[in-house]
């Protein structure tokens, strides 16, 4: 989309992995828990800002993100939210939860503890969503 640009803070704090039909795949760069975000590729801050059908086509970016993560990455429970008080940029959080992780039940936002992703461990999952999504996800990774 014209004017479209990923957020700095975004860009700062994670790992571009690709794209779908309207959102760039990012994934937090901390590899104590699956974290990925997807972006939009629109100007609009919220959700109900867009029209009918890009929603629908966000929704179906959130379900395939969110059943690869429950299917592949051995979770208890997802966390999926649009929260943007900082980054005021539209974006969805899709958090894979269980309860040995770090910060269990905690939020996962606002913590210190991190561990960045090893490049070769950056690669296995975008070779994962590349065969669990197919021709829906383009690697840019």
């Amino acid at each position: 989309m014209k004017n479209f640009q990923l957020d700095k803070r975004l860009a700062k704090d994670c790992l571009v992995l690709g794209e779908l039909d309207i959102s760039l795949v990012l994934l937090m760069n901390n590899a104590l828990l699956p974290w990925f975000i997807l972006v939009p590729r629109v100007t609009m801050p919220d959700i109900c800002d867009l029209d009918k059908d890009t929603q629908l086509v966000l929704y179906s970016e959130i379900n395939e993100i969110s059943n690869f993560v429950k299917a592949e990455l051995d979770v208890e429970k997802l966390n999926v939210a649009a929260i943007g008080n900082i980054v005021k940029q539209l974006h969805v959080h899709i958090v894979g939860r269980k309860q040995s992780d770090y910060c269990w039940p905690n939020v996962v936002w606002g913590t210190n503890q991190k561990v960045c992703y090893s490049d070769e461990d950056v690669r296995k999952l975008v070779e994962l969503l590349e065969t669990r999504l197919g021709s829906i996800f383009k690697r840019s990774y």
